[in-house]
């Protein structure tokens, strides 16, 4: 058997989808004979037929854990991302899901891959994150994390919200529109995507904003380097508040003396893929592009 790389397991799944049992009892079995301790997220793990005492919060998972396999879709993934980026853990993707960007390990390959990984045999691959602040008129911070996206969106399906961009401390632009979407290179491929904006390799380290639907045409996407401070100002009158979204999880309504600002968060979170991961085949495979076959001669 080959050497273990990584002594204690956590495993944490998409919430209340017993579907997943099955691939959980999988995992727990190659992980143990491999030689390392397992242990699972009780919140996602409600229900299975595990050991209880394996079983337990995420705070005891992120610290007791040298490694986090990931079981479910992209959305498992981003929630597992923010809510335990300050363990500094490495994660690992096993895809029950749909689109499969994040989480790569489909599970007819798990009894081949995850050995592999264990053993060291993997392509780690930094992901930067951003970290949303909100300051009240009180002084008071609230804080959240996003891997793919932060946006910014009204609460009025039928109105427009307006708000001023400043870069730096150096004013952008002044926007009416749906919104504006700032997104990481691993959220480039999602809803920045559908929005016109650019697709940035994970590697680059950038941050897009995309605006959603504005009302000047000329308002177009731009990229800027992370470590940039951006800001949004709301524009006061008679608009309505407007709502922050992290992941498209996480929602906070922004009042109108709220100073809202966005960054790179400090620590990025370590993703592990198969060696034969190829970032490339994966745009082709999950945007439905034509594979061109090259012949030499």
């Amino acid at each position: 058997m080959k050497k273990n790389k990584f002594k204690s397991i956590g495993i944490l799944c998409r919430p209340g989808d017993k579907t997943i049992e099955a691939t959980v009892h999988t995992l727990s079995d190659i992980i143990t004979t491999f030689g390392s301790e397992v242990r699972f997220d009780a919140t996602s793990t409600l229900g299975f037929n595990l050991n209880a005492a394996q079983q337990v919060d995420r705070e005891v998972l992120g610290k007791n854990s040298d490694l986090l396999v990931i079981v479910g879709g992209d959305g498992t993934l981003l929630d597992a991302a923010r809510t335990m980026n300050q363990y500094h853990i490495p994660m690992v993707g096993v895809n029950l899901g749909r689109l499969g960007f994040l989480v790569d390990v489909l599970p007819n390959d798990i009894s081949e891959l995850i050995p592999q990984i264990l053993s060291g045999e993997y392509m780690s691959e930094p992901r930067i994150m951003l970290e949303l602040n909100i300051k009240d008129k009180d002084g008071i911070n609230t804080s959240s994390l996003a891997l793919n996206d932060i946006v910014v969106h009204k609460t009025n399906v039928a109105r427009m919200i307006e708000f001023e961009v400043f870069i730096n401390d150096s004013y952008v632009y002044t926007q009416r529109s749906d919104g504006l979407i700032i997104a990481t290179p691993t959220g480039s491929t999602a809803y920045a995507l559908s929005g016109g904006g650019p697709i940035l390799h994970p590697s680059l380290e950038a941050i897009s904003l995309v605006p959603i639907c504005p009302h000047t045409l000329s308002n177009r996407p731009i990229a800027v380097d992370a470590n940039a401070q951006i800001e949004i100002k709301r524009i006061k009158g008679q608009f309505d508040n407007f709502q922050i979204s992290c992941d498209g999880q996480v929602n906070h309504i922004v009042e109108n003396t709220e100073q809202v600002t966005i960054k790179m968060h400090q620590h990025k979170l370590q993703l592990l893929h198969p060696t034969n991961y190829d970032y490339y085949q994966l745009l082709r495979a999950k945007l439905n592009w034509a594979a061109q076959h090259y012949t030499n001669g």
